[in-house]
This record gives structure tokens, C-alpha cells and sequence, in this order.
């Protein structure tokens, strides 16, 4: 399994986006940046758009993980892809061609990620899923930062785990919703790859060391889970 940490910029001080992108970048930093974008439609929350982004990916060379909370991903998603975003997230619940947008994303550049909300079953999205690199699994209701994590959410990770052990799919298993260092290692061991954290990294001391510890936690927690052969 991966251990990517990606800390979500929702927590960040919009108005000083490059220092708190610096604050996380470094050898033991994030290994991408997760960006939340809203459009207080499809959730109840405005935050940022496509302009933005493409500030951010002039800024940076972390890779910018896009997650779109919109309505008609459909005609917004390869944008962002163009704008050159490393992975662009489009929600199961607002997309309408599911199977095409994952090849326009792919098309684009980027990686292809699908969001499933805490309601939404796995199960009916396992076909689409084929065609994407990142199954984003929602740990609390989108919308807002800070909301408490959902264990009853571990099950979808667990069965997304199985499927990609067992060959069924292929994709990123990426948590969202409440990570921190009381969470992140249960989200670890139910085999999550990949881990969204906000305030948990931005409402540290020191973000860079906040990232560097949750990676040590899931990487102790995955070697529970997944120890290595003995010899001989």
C-alpha cells in the first residue's frame, strides 16, 4: 500500500496560500496537496476555483490533488486537468457520464479520482470505477473542515481494499473527513493509501512536522496490517 499525505488547504490561511503551501514542503512533506473546490451548490460552502488553482500549480511543484464539490463536474473536471492538476476528484453523486469523465480527465493529464459521499453504496460505482486512478472515500459529510470522522466509513474502505488486493480495481484508496492522529492509523489498517488531513497539519505548531508524523503512524499501522514475509 501507499502512505501519501496530502494536506487539504481548506484549513490554510487563504490569504498567505503560498507560505502555507511552503509550511508543508519539504523532504518529509506532503507527498500532494489537496484542494477542495466548492461551489455552494452542490455543498453548502463557496471556497475556490479554477483560477486559483492555476496560481497554486505556478507556485508549487507538490502535486495539486483537485477534489470538486460542484454541480456539472462533467463540463468543469478537465479544466482542471489542463490547469494541470495532478489528480481531479469528481463526486459519484453530481456526475452525470461517469465513464467519459474519467477519459477526459486521463485525456487532460491528470490522474481520474471519484468521490463517493458517506450514503452513497460502493457497490453501485464498482463498473465506473475501472476507469479511474483514485477512489475517494468520504469520511464525513462534504462541505466543511473540522467535522469529526465516521468509523462506520472503514467498512467502504476495508471493501475497496479487498477489491484492489483481489485485482478488481486499480485505484488510490484515498480517506477524507476528520484525519488526524487519532484517526489516521484506522483509516490505515482498513487500507487507505492515501490520507486528506487539514486541520490536523494546519492547525499544528509546526505543519511540516504534523505531515511528517502522521506518515510515521500509518506506515506503523500498515506494517501491522501488511507485515513483511520472514525470511527463509
Amino acid at each position: 500500500m501507499a502512505s501519501l499525505i496530502a494536506p487539504s488547504i481548506l484549513s490554510a490561511d487563504f490569504a498567505h496560500l503560498a507560505d502555507e503551501i511552503a509550511a508543508v514542503t519539504g523532504p518529509e512533506g506532503a507527498d500532494w496537496l489537496h484542494v477542495d473546490v466548492m461551489d455552494n451548490h452542490f455543498v453548502p460552502n463557496l471556497t475556490l476555483g479554477l483560477p486559483v488553482v492555476q496560481s497554486l500549480r505556478a507556485a508549487t511543484e507538490v502535486p495539486l490533488d483537485c477534489h470538486l464539490m460542484i454541480e456539472d463536474p462533467d463540463r468543469w473536471a478537465v479544466g482542471y486537468a489542463e490547469a494541470g492538476a495532478h489528480n481531479v476528484t469528481v463526486h459519484a453523486e453530481a456526475v452525470r457520464d461517469p465513464i467519459s469523465v474519467a477519459l477526459d480527465i486521463k485525456a487532460a493529464g491528470a490522474r481520474a479520482g471519484l468521490s463517493l459521499k458517506p450514503n452513497t453504496p460502493l457497490d453501485d460505482w464498482v463498473e465506473a470505477l475501472r476507469e479511474y486512478d483514485t477512489l475517494l472515500v468520504m469520511t464525513v459529510e462534504p462541505g466543511f473542515g473540522g467535522q469529526s470522522f465516521m468509523p462506520e466509513m472503514l467498512d467502504k474502505v476495508r471493501r475497496a481494499r479487498t477489491m484492489v488486493d483481489t485485482g478488481h480495481l486499480t485505484v488510490v484508496v484515498q480517506v477524507d473527513g476528520g484525519i488526524n492522529a487519532d484517526t489516521v492509523a484506522a483509516a490505515a489498517e482498513a487500507g487507505a493509501d492515501c490520507f486528506v488531513a487539514g486541520s490536523a497539519v494546519y492547525g499544528a505548531a509546526d505543519p511540516l512536522r504534523a505531515v511528517a508524523a502522521l506518515r510515521r503512524t500509518v506506515l506503523q499501522a500498515q506494517a501491522v496490517t501488511d507485515p513483511a514475509p520472514s525470511a527463509g
